[in-house]
């Protein structure tokens, strides 16, 4: 029998539900760093998509109604 198989009948019903941490001294899970760049990378491309729309806003939108006209 291998270590993985002993493993699972000694733990029985929590083998494989406790996340091992990034580093042993970091108190950060691997399930917690995934979540975090799920998170910000959603932000992400939130910001990029605002920065564009404001971008066409002012760009287009804006001159066509007359706004920020030099004299």
């Amino acid at each position: 029998m291998g270590e993985s198989k002993r493993r699972k009948s000694a733990l029985g019903a929590e083998y494989g539900q406790k996340s091992e941490r990034i580093l042993p001294w970091v108190p950060i899970t691997k399930a917690q760093a995934e979540k975090f760049i799920n998170i910000t990378s959603k932000g992400a491309w939130i910001g990029i998509g605002i920065m564009i729309a404001v971008w066409f806003t002012v760009r287009f939108i804006g001159p066509a109604f007359g706004f920020w006209e030099v004299y």
